[in-house]
């Protein structure tokens, strides 16, 4: 399976801002380092995987000497030989998820707002399987396939060194389905269970909170432990969905979410508000 496009988009716009920074021709940069000036491109352009050898030729040859980047960029590289679960599912998922699973499986961080459905990572095979049928707008893959699917990325809660993640929930999400306690009651005390991980915090966004950024719509930002400037935002929708990677926009996400996080109920009140809500309706 081919690196996550979104992670070899950001290698190619890093590896061009460095020539450009520098007033280099691809041209200049190609016979410099013995590299044609097409593959030079198409690494640029996100065309071609580019292999690691090529990418530290390109950055010796740059004078990149901040070691954090310089690792950044070869772990993303790497992903180019990366071979994991989701290979059993490449004709059931589609290009959006399978950037998502790549991303989300190399995150240090993931924080996550969602005003309608409980998060994916949190989901319950139950739950997941509503939200799914629902949702589908296009084949591709079975419902089954889907939910075992959505199972297996939760391995990043649990694996050694763990995603920390920190997720927002909105009330309407908690109180949803209320009418079907054989699914809710479950998903609400896998909530509760996950909460006691050390790396999952969890806050209720309640009805009567002002108005906020999270309005706008669901998002998760994923963090990575290199450099905070190759973080990513998925900003999802029922058709297509947003990558944001520009480190400003990206920023600009990071600060809204803190608003969001500000807002919402505290972390123990909100543990308070899902019990309340898981007794109210088993």
């Amino acid at each position: 399976m081919a690196v996550s496009t979104v992670r070899r988009r950001r290698l190619g716009g890093e590896l061009r801002k460095l020539r450009e920074q520098r007033k280099l021709t691809a041209e200049v940069v190609a016979e410099a380092t013995g590299m044609s000036q097409p593959k030079l491109t198409r690494i640029e352009t996100a065309h071609t995987a580019a292999k690691i050898e090529d990418v530290n030729k390109l950055l010796d040859f740059y004078g990149c000497d901040d070691q954090d980047f310089r690792a950044g960029l070869i772990a993303i590289t790497k992903d180019g030989s990366k071979r994991g679960w989701w290979l059993s599912y490449r004709d059931v998922i589609n290009a959006t998820a399978n950037d998502l699973i790549l991303l989300e499986t190399d995150a240090s961080t993931y924080k996550t707002y969602e005003p309608a459905f409980i998060p994916g990572l949190f989901q319950t095979p139950e739950y997941a399987r509503i939200v799914i049928e629902r949702l589908r707008v296009r084949s591709g893959g079975t419902v089954d396939d889907l939910v075992q699917v959505r199972m297996a990325r939760q391995h990043i809660l649990t694996r050694p060194n763990p995603v920390q993640v920190w997720a927002v929930i909105h009330e309407a999400a908690l109180c949803a389905n209320s009418n079907r306690p054989d699914i809710m009651a479950p998903q609400l005390d896998r909530l509760l269970t996950l909460s006691r991980l050390a790396n999952v915090n969890i806050q209720v966004m309640p009805t009567s909170a002002a108005i906020h950024p999270g309005m706008s719509g669901a998002m998760a930002l994923m963090g990575f432990p290199q450099r905070q400037d190759l973080d990513v935002v998925l900003v999802e929708g029922l058709i297509s969905s947003l990558w944001v990677e520009e480190p400003a926009d990206v920023e600009l996400y990071r600060g809204k979410f803190q608003e969001i996080t500000a807002e919402a109920l505290p972390v123990d009140s909100s543990l308070d508000f899902i019990t309340a809500q898981r007794d109210k309706i088993k």
